[in-house]
């Protein structure tokens, strides 16, 4: 499901308008324009997003560590860092196995 048919969707179960549900969607998880989504604003302050039964939005650390350009087999560091993660809760599981 792309983000048209997710505001679709979201509009239809709703009963919010396209605007509407498109706004709803975009103020939790937007990231382009000026103001970010609250999920994606509170990751870059370092801050998990816990959403009980769905699961939990957090950041993880990655370390530094060695590699190789594709190109040219060069050896090179790569660099520390901080990425996005999602780990699912206990419900999301037990609805997905069905």
């Amino acid at each position: 499901m792309n983000k048209g048919e997710l505001t679709r969707s979201f509009s239809r179960r709703t009963g919010l308008s396209l605007r509407q549900s498109k706004r709803a969607i975009d103020s939790l998880f937007g990231i382009e324009g000026k103001q970010m989504g609250l999920i994606p604003a509170s990751l870059a302050q370092g801050k998990a997003v816990r959403l009980a039964g769905f699961g939990t939005f957090e950041t993880r650390r990655r370390a530094a560590r060695p590699g190789r350009n594709p190109r040219t087999g060069e050896p090179l560091m790569i660099q520390a860092a901080r990425l996005p993660a999602f780990r699912a809760g206990r419900a999301l599981k037990d609805k997905v196995r069905r």
